[in-house]
């Protein structure tokens, strides 16, 4: 974006006096917080309406009356000795001032409650924005779910429970192994939150001899509601196992941290 050119363009003043529609307004508000110096733009605007407001009509009730005093010649100065003589009081000048103040209270009135209704409808419209992301994500875990029904309702899909090992007695987990489409998934539901600096790292493994294969890390452990993972798995799997590794998973288990083992019934 050309940012001096922008400002230059007049949007910004039309902004500031409610003069945009309320497309016009959203856009504008995003470059503001997108550019901060077009945003101090927008304060120095909004500052030289009210300097310029000041200066055309100041609002000071005490001093525009000493002047109505002085013009009538009614201060203690007035004497019957010395004769004053009263000069007609030019009362257009102070209706323009009373008008000029009326005028100025109302457009700040106005500027205030366009102000406050930009804010109210950019609040809307993040709102709504909110609400169709949160719209998308249940789609999508709906959309999850069901193909996760549909592979437990397989009558051809393996099921391999995972039980509990000395290092956890009520940790468990459940292995659903698809080989047509080499596909496995685990639910590990039933392993505690891994500490800082853990993940928990799934093992496709071949008995005899003792032969483990990464299948990959549950890095998104903490954030996945449904704690089930997908994995290919193209190996000719015996067992499964998962044990807890440091971040990023290691290359070999760590069996004194084995948390679940499954056989594959034959």
């Amino acid at each position: 974006m050309d940012i001096e050119q922008y400002i230059s363009s007049g949007i910004l003043e039309l902004y500031v006096y409610g003069a945009l529609s309320e497309k016009e307004n959203a856009e504008v508000y995003k470059v503001l917080k997108e550019h901060p110096e077009i945003e101090q733009e927008v304060k120095e605007i909004e500052k030289s309406l009210m300097q310029l407001s000041a200066s055309a009509a100041p609002y000071n009730p005490e001093s525009v009356f000493n002047r109505i005093k002085e013009k009538l010649s009614l201060t203690d100065k007035e004497t019957d000795v010395i004769p004053i003589t009263r000069k007609s009081t030019n009362w257009t000048t102070y209706i323009g001032w009373a008008a000029s103040i009326a005028l100025l209270i109302g457009l700040f009135i106005q500027f205030n409650k366009n102000k406050a209704l930009r804010q109210q409808v950019v609040q809307s419209q993040v709102e709504q924005q909110l609400l169709k992301g949160k719209i998308n994500v249940a789609e999508e875990d709906l959309s999850k779910v069901k193909t996760l029904l549909s592979v437990l309702r397989d009558k051809d899909v393996l099921q391999i429970p995972l039980q509990a090992q000395k290092i956890d007695p009520t940790a468990y987990a459940a292995v659903y192994w698809d080989k047509e489409k080499q596909t496995t998934y685990i639910d590990v539901a039933g392993l505690p939150t891994p500490p800082p600096g853990k993940v928990y790292q799934v093992w496709s493994l071949k008995l005899d001899p003792l032969t483990p294969t990464s299948l990959g890390v549950l890095d998104k452990f903490t954030e996945d509601g449904t704690k089930i993972f997908s994995f290919t798995n193209t190996n000719d799997s015996e067992a499964f196992g998962i044990t807890l590794e440091p971040e990023g998973g290691s290359e070999s288990p760590t069996l004194e941290q084995l948390y679940t083992l499954g056989v594959v019934e034959s």
